[in-house]
């Protein structure tokens, strides 16, 4: 699949750190916001970094191959860090939420729509370019559980049995990279006990439609032996509308999305990561758009190219 396009040669600004005092969070929220340097009405998308080894990719400074692609191709790209960030490590154990902090990763994609116009002020060059409308949601590996939390998925609190409800109806579409699947009796692997707020994982109300996007090699039996469709529930076990793009031979990296020569990629192949950018550039056009036939273009080219990067079905 040729992955030429003017989006090599936009440029993109990057501006970070822009910090945002909360109520009762442990530190300031950080975030990254990266932008096509011309354009307006530029649709926004709030991405969720995973958790990974490194101790930088978990954070605003991460997922630099993905966002600035994104960018480039007409989008705001805001990256915030999680309390569940490396770069945060000197936070106590004891404090509430950690490690993983499941429940305030997506209260964080919260406070940051609610300061978006904030945000947008403190950016040189973006003021009057952001359509506040045009909210999208993306994450990887557990920022993808996040995203499915801000899309509408209940979750179980593993503390206290109460049903969480974290839908964050600003957000009109998602994209869920590599994100964990169903809990319950699937969750075997010698990690699973880690991981406790999937358990309760309820996908049947995540209704705002999303691409799911999973690698046929993305085997994460550290958490379960159901093998690479466990990455595929989030749209196997939630309603319509939703999209699934299965890439073929990509692992839990999808190619190296999270960081450039990261050495923790086991799948890395630039032609992949370019290709996914496009992908899902393509159908949150189409999302945010209806009448734009972006996505139904990437997707007869997903059909007939000799050398395909996957495939997709929708429902």
């Amino acid at each position: 699949m040729s992955t030429s396009t003017s989006a090599d040669t936009t440029p993109v600004l990057s501006f970070s750190p822009v910090a945002l005092s909360l109520p009762g969070r442990p530190v300031d929220l950080q975030v990254r916001v990266s932008a096509p340097a011309t354009g307006t009405g530029l649709p926004v998308i709030l991405l969720s970094h995973g958790h990974g080894r490194s101790n930088h990719l978990s954070s605003l400074n991460g997922y630099a191959p993905l966002a600035n692609l994104w960018a480039a191709l007409g989008f705001v790209v805001i990256q915030p860090t999680h309390l569940s960030s490396r770069t945060l490590s000197h936070l106590h154990a004891d404090t509430p939420g950690a490690p993983l902090f499941w429940r305030s990763r997506a209260e964080d994609m919260t406070h940051v729509l609610d300061r978006l116009d904030l945000i947008e002020a403190a950016v040189p060059q973006l003021a009057g370019r952001v359509d506040h409308d045009k909210i999208a949601v993306a994450g990887h590996s557990l920022g993808g559980h996040t995203s499915c939390l801000l899309l509408g998925a209940r979750a179980t609190d593993p503390d206290t049995g109460e049903e969480v409800n974290l839908i964050e109806p600003r957000i009109k579409a998602g994209v869920l990279l590599a994100a964990p699947g169903r809990g319950g009796d699937v969750l075997t692997g010698p990690m699973a006990a880690q991981v406790s707020f999937l358990q309760g994982i309820d996908f049947s109300t995540m209704t705002t439609p999303a691409l799911v996007v999973a690698g046929d090699k993305d085997d994460s039996r550290h958490f379960t032996d159901m093998g690479p469709d466990w990455h595929a529930d989030p749209y196997t076990l939630a309603p319509g509308p939703k999209t699934l793009l299965t890439l073929f031979d990509a692992e839990h990296g999808l190619g190296g999305i999270a960081g450039y020569d990261a050495a923790e990629t086991t799948d890395e192949d630039p032609e992949r990561v370019a290709a996914l950018g496009r992908l899902t550039a393509a159908w949150l056009r189409t999302a945010f758009h209806p009448e734009d036939t972006a996505w139904r273009t990437a997707r007869e080219t997903l059909t007939t190219h000799p050398s395909p990067v996957g495939r997709a079905e929708s429902k």
